[in-house]
């Protein structure tokens, strides 16, 4: 729309000029070379000039659209961040998602929990839930919630602290317990045995969720979590490759995982499409890479570590069922957090576009077509305002076939 407005108001600023002189050559036309009596017919037909190029279709042709397709938003339980969000939305090529709570459900299910030689599960179970119990995040709620019903009450954690993208530590019991990707394990030099890589290996090859736990200086286990895609993420992908959109999954998960999913859901699982083992800052740089090759993105994401890569994306697009940091990050905010409306709110800013575009077409070309009419003495004053007042309601009923 903004390419449309400086249109507009590049000719608006040549349009007044020429009109008053077209008006007032129809009228010294008609007051030399017109009929008795010559000055009536001169003052007659350079009214009609004037009105019939008033400019109120040309003038609402944007403005009602924009706010007819902002009620149609709302009344789907979209949350938009003003009218510049609708242009960015439909020059949208490019669509990322985050994998966990967005195209998957979230609501992750502890599957199995694999302890080290030595170490009893129930033990090793204890600790772990006693850690994931401080986090938020959806892998460790669901380790703590099997903690909970297996072992009751959990003992308090102290130093707890959160790593983005990593995983988290804390103190149970007086022990520092680790709990998350194997990379926090590699940063601070702790092996995985051979039996927990076993784990890992397979539960990424189901397309599951595995983490690893470690304390006092070893790997003592791997927790095994589930996460499904939601029932409309399959539909919501086929739709959006439909309109033209290429689908990128991005996940802090192992590639496999990432791949097992990207499978389920329809995007195509290779290396470009499918990015796992991603950091919260490695997601800004793969949206950012892609905006490198002139690609338009709008990234979909639902918790803490997508803010960043959502205020960086053309277009940001929060689940409303995840996090207050997304969406106060995001540009478009879907309440009900169904991946559909991804497509939707894309399809409905293209015919917003469109809909402008044909709205100020057809509103200069009114006006070429009515000046030289009323120009040449065809049109009277009362036949040129209605003329021009039915230019503006073609406007309103055009923007309103949007519904």
């Amino acid at each position: 729309t903004r390419e449309i407005n400086k249109f507009k108001d590049k000719i608006s600023k040549y349009f007044v000029p020429i009109v008053v002189l077209i008006s007032v050559i129809t009228f010294f036309v008609w007051w030399i070379f017109g009929p008795e009596p010559k000055l009536v017919y001169g003052f007659v037909n350079a009214i009609a000039v004037l009105i019939i190029a008033c400019p109120c279709a040309l003038a609402i042709s944007s403005p009602f659209t924009l706010g007819n397709i902002l009620r149609i938003f709302g009344r789907n339980r979209f949350y938009l961040r003003g009218y510049a969000v609708i242009e960015k939305l439909a020059k949208v090529d490019t669509v990322v998602f985050d994998k966990t709570g967005t195209v998957t459900t979230g609501v992750m299910q502890l599957r199995n929990v694999v302890s080290a030689e030595g170490i009893d599960r129930h033990d090793a179970l204890r600790m772990i839930g006693a850690l994931e119990l401080a986090s938020e995040h959806p892998i460790a709620r669901a380790i703590a919630i099997a903690a909970q019903k297996e072992s009751g009450t959990l003992p308090d954690v102290q130093e707890f602290v959160s790593l983005a993208g990593m995983g988290a530590r804390g103190v149970v019991e007086g022990v520092s317990v680790m709990v998350g990707h194997e990379r926090l394990l590699q940063k601070e030099l702790i092996l995985i045995p051979g039996p927990l890589r076993t784990a890992l290996a397979d539960a990424r090859s189901q397309g599951n969720t595995a983490v690893v736990a470690a304390w006092g200086g070893s790997a003592r286990a791997v927790c095994v979590v589930a996460d499904q895609p939601k029932s409309t993420s399959k539909e919501a992908i086929a739709t959006l490759r439909a309109m033209g959109l290429a689908p990128v999954l991005l996940t802090g998960d192992n590639q496999a995982t990432a791949m097992a999913i990207a499978l389920q859901v329809g995007i195509d699982a290779d290396d470009y499409h499918v990015r796992g083992g991603v950091l919260p800052d490695e997601k800004v740089a793969v949206i950012r890479e892609l905006q490198d090759r002139g690609y338009a993105v709008a990234m979909v994401g639902d918790g803490v570590n997508d803010a960043a890569a959502l205020a960086q994306a053309d277009v940001g697009i929060a689940m409303g069922t995840g996090t207050d940091v997304a969406m106060q990050a995001s540009d478009l905010t879907i309440v009900s957090g169904d991946l559909r409306l991804v497509a939707d709110a894309i399809a409905l800013s293209r015919v917003t576009l469109r809909t402008i575009g044909a709205n100020v077409f057809w509103a200069f070309a009114y006006n070429a077509i009515g000046l030289p009419i009323a120009a040449a003495g065809l049109a009277s004053p009362m036949y040129a305002a209605a003329a021009m007042a039915l230019s503006s309601l073609f406007v309103v009923t055009n923007s309103l076939r949007i519904k």
